[in-house]
């Protein structure tokens, strides 16, 4: 597998994709989406596990069920959740809107929405957006849809690999979007992956399900889980590879590259939270169970504490434990060891479940650098996990403070 640092969506064979400003956002910022396969295509999705749901993810989830799926389209600026009947009248009319401009059936369009909660749709804004969306939508070159999606985002998240089935090249390539709001079991997150490989509508949903366990759950920057969050992933079978329709070799080779991309874009969330200044991973290693290493890095990852502690630079590694003390996880106290990781080196604080002594100075060093690892070991077992977040500082009170005015 590769790379592909110089390719986005748009050069996934098969695939267009567009993004413009339709007047949702003020200042002419680029605020919808639409993403569309030339040819037949399948597409897999996750939603939200929020009780509250929007009305795009409540209209997706009808039209995942189709076996066809040739379009997305999304709007940022407005979330389109808790608008009553309206929103979900607004949100069909957005897939007919497409389909209609792009000659497919409704059922074959996915709608998605990010942005201020409680607030009705500019139908007439976006209907008016579509329309120049559709007819402005290439192959190639840059497509400014992953800057469309953002609405705190600091930075575009898209990512393209190749990798190899059956002697054919396959392409997956991904955009999101995510800064606040974001927690375990999906937040306010959108993900889109588009790939070219010919896999069946059973073995992608199969993919994707299982990949969000290891990348988008795992990720925590405020504790709070959205209304709104999909992840909607699209394959149109160019790559002309065998089938993908069962477990195998096949298989394993689009699982690994997907998988890839899934956990770059959770981890380009996790860099971008809302006022973050530090990219955290957790590691947890040696647990008993993949379960019991999974609730350990979220208890840690999530913990206000100990992300207001990498904020300010203070190695206090007695959070850590606590998190993990109160996570519910099965492990012996007595048997951890906690480092900590950057650039600038590795350092040891706790063995044995026990704080050693430590240079402060180094300690300082380390948790200064703007991309942190925190290894835990267990020293219990043989399996293994990640969680990725970001530190809390005071930028995210002030963002989230004046969010909706």
């Amino acid at each position: 597998m590769k790379i592909l640092k110089d390719k986005n969506i748009c050069d996934i064979s098969g695939f267009q994709a567009i993004g413009i400003s339709c007047g949702i956002k003020k200042g002419q910022k680029k605020d919808l989406s639409i993403l569309y396969s030339q040819y037949p295509a399948v597409a897999a999705a996750t939603f939200t596990t929020n009780k509250v749901k929007a009305a795009p993810v409540l209209v997706s989830m009808e039209h995942i069920q189709s076996e066809s799926t040739r379009a997305v389209v999304i709007n940022s600026g407005n979330a389109n959740a808790c608008t009553g009947q309206k929103g979900i009248e607004d949100a069909v009319a957005m897939t007919v809107k497409t389909a209609k401009c792009l000659g497919l059936n409704p059922e074959e369009v996915l709608v998605a929405s990010t942005g201020i909660i409680g607030v009705p749709l500019p139908m007439d804004r976006i209907e008016k957006g579509i329309q120049t969306a559709c007819s402005s939508l290439s192959s190639g070159g840059e497509d400014g849809a992953a800057e469309a999606i953002m609405t705190t985002d600091t930075f575009p998240k898209k990512i393209t690999v190749e990798t190899t089935i059956g002697n054919k090249p396959v392409q997956i390539s991904g955009i999101a979007k995510g800064s606040g709001m974001i927690h375990p079991n999906m937040a306010t997150m959108l993900a889109f992956i588009v790939t070219d490989a010919n896999i069946t509508k059973t073995m992608l949903t199969k993919a994707l399900r299982d990949s969000i366990q290891n990348s988008y759950n795992m990720v925590s920057v405020d504790g709070d889980t959205s209304t709104n969050d999909t992840v909607i992933a699209l394959a149109n079978g160019a790559a002309e590879n065998p089938l993908i329709k069962d477990d195998g070799e096949d298989y394993d080779a689009f699982k690994n590259a997907f998988d890839f991309v899934n956990q770059e874009l959770a981890k380009m969330i996790a860099k971008d939270g809302e006022g973050a200044t530090k990219l955290i991973e957790v590691s947890v290693s040696h647990a008993n169970s993949e379960t019991d290493a999974k609730i350990c890095a979220k208890a840690v990852i999530s913990s206000s504490l100990v992300k207001a502690a990498f904020f300010g630079s203070d190695a206090n590694w007695g959070r850590i434990l606590c998190a993990m003390g109160y996570s519910g996880a099965n492990f012996d106290p007595e048997k951890i060891d906690i480092s900590f990781q950057s650039r600038a080196g590795t350092i040891q604080l706790v063995e044995k479940g026990m704080g050693i002594p430590f240079s402060e100075e180094k300690a300082l060093k380390i948790l200064k650098e703007d991309h942190i690892i925190v290894l835990i070991d267990l020293k219990d077992g043989k399996y293994h996990a990640s969680a990725w977040g970001c530190d809390l500082s005071y930028e995210y009170v002030k963002i989230n403070g004046c969010y909706r005015t």
